[in-house]
């Protein structure tokens, strides 16, 4: 079986179609068709349905699908023990990570930036609830989440401890006070994050616990845009505090404790038990110590 076969494979169910993979593999479409062919004849399954209009993988497509992604993972780790070799400082390194735990990863790439200089750094965003399947199935090498995955296959390393941070316009009502208690937020409009998260679900059961209205009338998409309708007065959030320190310390923005809620959380970087870590990966791991 040729490796090209499977990238043809790979690219054409990765793109869902014939003519994007042809363009991204810089092929005509009848050779990709024919590499797709070549390949179920070898195999003697089918791997691709194509009665319908949309691109639809057979049961003996998933299967190859997933082990592609696996021979792809190694080619690129052959690579990049070879560039290895010749320099001991390059090589490419891959993290997921979701919005926020990006953040916790910055001040250590800059360091590990500063001491291999070569490598080639690529953090991909993902949903954290994926990145562990991701790094099982070959795709990352590290991940960044705030959970601890409880999953035996992978590794976990504490690399920081956030708590959740109640904020504030420097305007609004409650600017000026220290401590406040979670029934005066009753009357409040919450900015909310739409992405379901250890902390929102803590926020959530203690409004419940109290029995106080939690008025979350508009959504975002991300930390930034919640930042900056909070500092325009349009409603009150809670976030991770690393998201939000520097625009406390320069009064963009006001934190006050709320007596009832107190919650910390691990930012873990985790990696696979079993398979053998890159040598970039592993100085990554070094550098946060």
């Amino acid at each position: 079986m040729e490796l090209y076969s499977l990238q043809v494979f790979l690219t054409v169910a990765t793109e869902k179609s014939f003519s994007r993979a042809a363009e991204k593999l810089l092929r005509t479409q009848p050779a990709v068709s024919l590499g797709l062919q070549r390949l179920e004849l070898e195999l003697g399954e089918k791997l691709i349905d194509r009665a319908g209009r949309d691109l639809l993988l057979t049961d003996a497509g998933h299967i190859v699908l997933e082990f592609a992604r696996r021979f792809q993972s190694l080619e690129q780790e052959l690579r990049n023990s070879l560039a290895e070799l010749r320099d001991n400082s390059a090589g490419r390194l891959i993290i997921g990570a979701n919005e926020s735990t990006t953040l916790y990863l910055l001040r250590h790439i800059g360091r590990y930036r500063e001491l291999y200089p070569k490598i080639a750094v690529q953090i991909r965003r993902s949903l954290s609830s994926r990145i562990p399947n991701e790094l099982l199935n070959g795709n990352l090498e590290l991940g960044a989440i705030s959970y601890d995955p409880a999953d035996e296959r992978l590794r976990s390393k504490v690399i920081y401890t956030d708590s959740l941070a109640f904020v504030v316009s420097p305007v609004h009502r409650l600017a000026s006070r220290k401590m406040i208690s979670i029934v005066e937020l009753g009357a409040e409009t919450f900015i909310a994050h739409n992405v379901l998260s250890p902390y929102r679900e803590v926020v959530l059961r203690e409004f419940q616990a109290h029995k106080v209205p939690l008025h979350m009338e508009v959504e975002m998409p991300t930390i930034e845009t919640i930042r900056k309708l909070v500092q325009t007065n349009i409603g009150v959030a809670f976030l991770p505090r690393m998201c939000v320190e520097q625009e406390i310390e320069q009064k963009r923005l006001c934190e006050v404790r709320v007596k009832e809620i107190h919650v910390e959380r691990k930012i873990r970087l985790i990696y696979p038990a079993r398979r053998e870590l890159s040598h970039a990966a592993r100085a990554f791991l070094e550098v946060v110590g």
